[in-house]
């Protein structure tokens, strides 16, 4: 029985009381209520105070690791609540004076009793990180030194909600009981007296880690990432777990909470080598978890070199004393590419060779070719992870700048279906696509030395969709069919910094280029327009050939011939 998990209902007052001796363990995630889930839950309680004059408010429940009998408790789930209800506890001492703050503030912290050998100590104690800094500003009621901290000063983001919150409930009691405190003192009693959670508690960790994983009723959603985390960090010894909670933590503030799951989601990509099918908790348990030798291994020799990996891949930041900037102009392409599928493989193959900078370009000229391709190509999720589970397995063997990946290498089947797409009516494509196709082609023509803003990026057209038979165009092209066939072409495609007046797209050409290409600066910031501008005619003829230059750019760039 000395196992059993036990729940059971308590009042605020009962929660903040001796039984109870609330600490955040290290491997927790950081304190990450922001004022909107905190405005909710005190207009929630003042809403219910005011409405309800008898009922029982439930504010979730709470997971604890406690032994029976001893008033000690990990807080396995619940930091987010316990936190802010102290928050909430602490701004209200903070308004009133004499017995009543001291009677309220036994909630905060335990006043100790010499004769019963109760030392006097904080109720809720937080992670190391942010235990001194809670005890001092919150639970010392040094509200007035806290809000006159600048956002610069607080050490991470926890302290920063901290403060955050801190105000928002300071403004509310404000709105709420400033003029009446007698009603502040009945708002008390019901928070103490009315508000109930329930504490499940087990003495277990492994136990306690399979409520936590099911169990989070008023807290942020839990992230797999958390819950992963908390069952390797409980499987490494105590003396070793505040230098792997450290590094994780390192890890997930480099990459921002978003791209830490991302990381997940990608390494399990790269083990499991297929679309996931269920969730990314139940698939990396499957796929990663059982290739791992220890937890300190999935820290230090996947998660460490993978995060590092994936952090360069999305700055753009690789850097070597050769071909960095080239291997760095690959990646920002990259990250034009409406999907992030390309990231898996090119994240095992830098966490393998980042140290030989030669093989870095050479592989990533050929990612951003057979990204480009699937994307311009509009190959669906499926096909493309098909795609790039062919590589990461070539990445599995012997590989280098000798012997390369060849997995990467678009075949003779690929290179022909690009090049019929890209002699086909490019403007027919969907916008990110087409987008995309005409910046890197522009790209080629301007060397790589040009800068592009896609948000104000606009693609039009040289010869005019409608041509007015009244015009010098219907004079240029008489015939209709041959328009059609080359309006939605490269060769009759430019870039512009934004949409014009439609009307003026229908200018006569000299007209167009001077005034709707040019703009009211007299310039263009693209090398395709530009190459327009120069142009004394625009016939068949012309657009056939600038057709057939563009082509010729882009087969080289991308090498998409036999010979290339």
């Amino acid at each position: 029985m000395s196992n059993r998990i036990t729940g059971s209902e308590f009042s605020l007052a009962d929660i903040f009381s001796k039984k109870f001796e609330y600490f955040i363990p290290s491997y927790q995630r950081p304190y990450a209520w922001t004022t909107d889930q905190t405005s909710e839950l005190f207009d929630d309680l003042y809403d219910f105070f005011k409405t309800e004059s008898d009922e029982g408010y439930f504010l979730g429940s709470i997971v604890l690791i406690k032994k029976d009998g001893d008033p000690k408790s990990e807080v396995i789930d619940g930091q987010q609540r316990l936190t802010t209800i102290t928050i909430l506890l602490s701004a209200i001492a903070s308004r009133i004076e004499g017995d009543d703050r001291k009677e309220l503030l036994a909630y905060i912290v335990e006043p100790g009793k010499k004769y019963e050998g109760i030392e006097a100590k904080p109720r809720l104690t937080l992670r190391d990180r942010d235990r001194v800094f809670f005890e001092k500003y919150v639970q010392g009621l040094q509200f007035d030194l806290l809000m006159a901290l600048g956002q610069q000063s607080l050490a991470n983001e926890s302290q920063r909600n901290i403060q955050l919150n801190s105000e928002c409930l300071l403004k509310r009691m404000e709105a709420k009981f400033s003029n009446d405190p007698v009603e502040l003192d009945k708002f008390v009693q019901f928070v103490l007296g009315r508000c109930f959670i329930i504490a499940v508690s087990t003495p277990s960790q492994q136990s306690a880690f399979r409520v936590f994983s099911v169990m989070n009723s008023r807290g942020l959603d839990l992230q797999p990432t958390d819950i992963i985390k908390a069952d390797l960090i409980g499987q490494i010894a105590d003396s070793e777990q505040p230098e792997y909670n450290e590094r994780w933590e390192d890890l997930e503030v480099e990459l921002g909470r978003s791209g830490f799951n991302d990381l997940f989601a990608y390494v399990r990509m790269i083990y499991a080598k297929d679309k996931a099918k269920k969730a990314l908790l139940e698939e990396f348990r499957t796929h990663v978890l059982p290739r791992m030798h220890t937890p300190e291994s999935l820290i230090s020799e996947t998660l460490e070199p993978f995060g590092e990996a994936l952090h360069i891949l999305k700055e753009g930041n690789y850097r070597a004393e050769t071909d960095a900037q080239q291997a760095n102009n690959y990646l920002r392409w990259l990250n034009r590419i409406d999907n992030s599928d390309w990231i898996p493989p090119a994240m095992l193959f830098l966490a393998q060779k980042k140290d030989d900078p030669e093989y870095v370009l050479w592989f990533f000229e050929r990612m951003e070719r057979l990204a480009a391709f699937m994307h311009i190509c509009a190959y669906n999720v499926n096909w493309r992870i098909d795609r790039y589970a062919e590589v990461i397995e070539g990445l599995e063997s012997d590989h280098n700048l000798n012997n390369p990946v060849h997995a990467v290498e678009l075949t003779e089947a690929e290179m022909k279906l690009m090049r019929e797409r890209l002699d086909s009516e490019i403007y027919t494509l969907t916008a990110r696509r087409r987008n995309y196709l005409i910046l890197r082609l522009d790209s080629f023509v301007s060397d790589g030395g040009a800068t592009y803003d896609a948000s104000i990026l606009t693609i039009e057209h040289v010869l005019p969709q409608t041509v007015d038979s009244a015009s010098e165009w219907a004079q240029t092209w008489p015939e209709q069919e041959r328009r059609n066939y080359w309006i939605h072409r490269l060769g009759n495609l430019v870039p512009l910094n934004m949409r014009r007046n439609p009307s003026a797209s229908n200018y006569d050409f000299k007209k167009k280029k001077e005034k709707y290409f040019k703009g009211s600066s007299n310039v263009t910031s693209y090398a395709l327009t530009s190459q327009v501008t120069t142009q004394e005619s625009w016939t068949e003829e012309d657009v056939k050939k600038r057709q057939s230059d563009l082509l010729e750019v882009l087969f080289e760039k991308w090498r998409l011939t036999a010979n290339n």
